[in-house]
């Protein structure tokens, strides 16, 4: 049938082939983010009597922090999985807020995951459209007629 070159091992091996790749395409893909430092640094640092410096010598400094110039420190961990054509899923977020006093003095330190987050409802304000109802010609065509020679000087 496929000529004298083709066996029916060749056929077989060349659709086994076709078989595992399609496979291999629909395995999910992991990205991680962020830092989060281990607990054994964490083990390091005493409320009431670390300082900011302190911190940044012990875990480093967070890439990002509090609102304020002196705010509290954020590390933020978290790892994505992505399957194939569907829309990427958050599987895992670690939050570590360290918080200090007004002498910059470690206050507390907090650990924060995916269960203690909740959903927030974001607001849409979207602005009335004045195009509605006119199609793309009427809408590009539409100033033909509309000029002002005044405008040109």
């Amino acid at each position: 049938m496929f000529g004298t070159d083709f066996s029916l091992k060749t056929v077989c091996a060349v659709l086994a082939v076709i078989c595992f790749g399609a496979l291999a395409g629909c395995t999910a893909l992991y990205q991680n983010h962020g830092y989060v430092p281990p607990d054994e640094d964490l083990a390091q640092l005493v409320p009431g009597v670390d300082t900011r410096a302190t911190v940044d010598e012990a875990i480093g400094a967070p890439s990002a922090s509090g609102v304020l110039s002196a705010g509290d420190y954020y590390y933020v961990r978290s790892r994505v999985r992505s399957f194939g054509m569907f829309r990427p899923e958050v599987i895992e977020r670690q939050v570590l807020a360290i918080s200090f006093d007004t002498r910059d003095v470690v206050a507390n330190i907090e650990r924060f995951d995916l269960s203690d987050g909740y959903v927030v409802p974001l607001s849409r304000r979207v602005t009335d459209s004045t195009v509605q109802g006119k199609g793309f010609l009427r809408q590009m065509l539409g100033n033909i007629g509309n000029l002002n020679p005044a405008d040109f000087f």
